[in-house]
C-alpha cells in the first residue's frame, strides 16, 4: 500500500525545507488548522494522520506493528522517505513528540529540528522519576477505555483539554475521540500510557525545542523538564497556557515559541507569552 495513501498525507507549500506535522492520540491532522499556516509561506509543510486515526486508511492497521510506538515512527520514516525529505522539521503533539524522537534515531538525517509539544517519556511515576500518574491510575484509565469508549472520551476529553471557561475546545476533542475506532483507540491508549521511552531521549542528536503548558494533567511540568534535561542539544519553553493541547487553546503563543526556536534567538529555558 502506498505510505502516502495509507497515512492520508497531504503536502503544502513549497518552501525549501520540510515541517512535518504530527497529530497526538484520539486526534488528526486537523488538529494543526491553527498552527501550520503561519509556516506555510516558509516550508513545505507535511501532514499527516497515523494508521487508525483521521482519514487514513483502517485497512494497514496491523495489530503487532503498532504495538509499540516504533511501529508508528516506521510510518514517520517511510513518509519522509517516499517524499525525499532530508533536514527537516518534525513538529509532534502529546505521544507524537517521542514518536518523532524515535523516527529521528531511526534516521537521523531527516530531521535538524524536533519541535515537542507536551511530550511524556514515561507517564507512570518510577522511583525519582514523576510522570503524573501511578500505575493504578493508568490502569483505572484504561480500563474505563476499555469498558466505555464513548463515556471515557466524553469525561476525559475536557480534562485532557484543560480551559473549562472555553467547553468548545474540549467538545472538539470528545468529537474527535468518538471518531477513532474504539478498539484502535484501546490499544493506542495502552501504548501510549504504558510506553517507557526515557532511554531513547539520551540517543537524540538533533536540535529539539520541548514546549510545555504550565498546567498539563497528562504531562506536568516536571515532565518537560525531565526531556529538557535528557536530550543534549534542547530549550525548555514554559508556556502561559494551560491544558495539554496548546496547538488549539494558545496557538499564537505556540507558533511564537516555535518561530524563537527556528530563528535560533534562544536555546535556554524561558517563558513566552504575555
Amino acid at each position: 500500500m502506498n505510505v502516502l495513501r495509507r497515512n492520508n498525507v497531504r503536502v503544502v507549500g513549497s518552501g525549501g525545507r520540510a515541517m512535518v506535522f504530527a497529530h497526538g492520540f484520539g486526534c488528526d491532522q486537523n488538529m494543526w488548522r491553527f498552527v501550520w499556516p503561519a509556516f506555510a509561506e516558509e516550508y513545505r509543510i507535511v501532514l499527516f494522520d497515523h494508521v487508525g486515526c483521521g482519514g487514513s486508511d483502517l485497512r494497514a492497521y496491523d495489530i503487532g506493528k503498532y504495538a509499540s510506538l516504533e511501529g508508528y515512527a516506521d510510518d514517520v520514516v517511510a513518509i519522509c522517505r517516499e517524499l525525499d525529505l532530508t533536514h527537516s522539521i518534525f513538529v509532534g503533539h502529546s505521544v507524537s513528540a517521542m514518536i518523532g524522537a524515535i523516527a529521528s534515531i531511526q534516521g537521523p538525517e531527516l530531521f535538524d529540528e524536533l519541535i515537542m509539544i507536551g511530550p511524556s517519556p514515561r507517564y507512570i511515576d518510577d522511583d525519582d522519576y514523576t510522570g503524573g500518574f501511578s500505575e493504578a491510575q493508568v490502569y483505572e484509565l484504561l480500563e474505563f477505555l476499555d469498558d466505555n469508549h464513548m463515556g471515557w472520551s466524553q469525561a476525559m476529553a475536557p480534562v485532557i483539554m484543560g480551559n473549562p471557561d472555553r467547553p468548545e475546545l474540549g467538545q472538539e476533542l470528545a468529537n474527535s475521540f468518538c471518531m477513532t475506532d474504539p478498539e484502535i483507540a484501546k490499544r493506542f491508549a495502552r501504548v501510549t500510557f504504558l510506553s517507557d521511552n526515557r532511554a531513547d531521549l539520551d540517543r537524540v542528536t538533533a536540535r529539539a525545542l520541548v514546549l510545555q503548558c504550565h498546567e498539563d494533567v497528562i504531562a506536568p511540568p516536571a515532565v518537560g523538564a525531565y526531556v529538557h534535561q535528557r536530550v543534549s542539544n534542547s530549550a525548555f519553553v514554559l508556556l502561559n497556557a494551560t491544558g495539554h493541547c496548546p496547538n488549539l487553546s494558545a496557538p499564537d503563543e505556540t507558533v511564537l515559541a516555535m518561530k524563537i526556536f527556528l530563528a535560533g534567538e534562544r536555546s535556554t529555558a524561558q517563558n513566552v507569552g504575555p
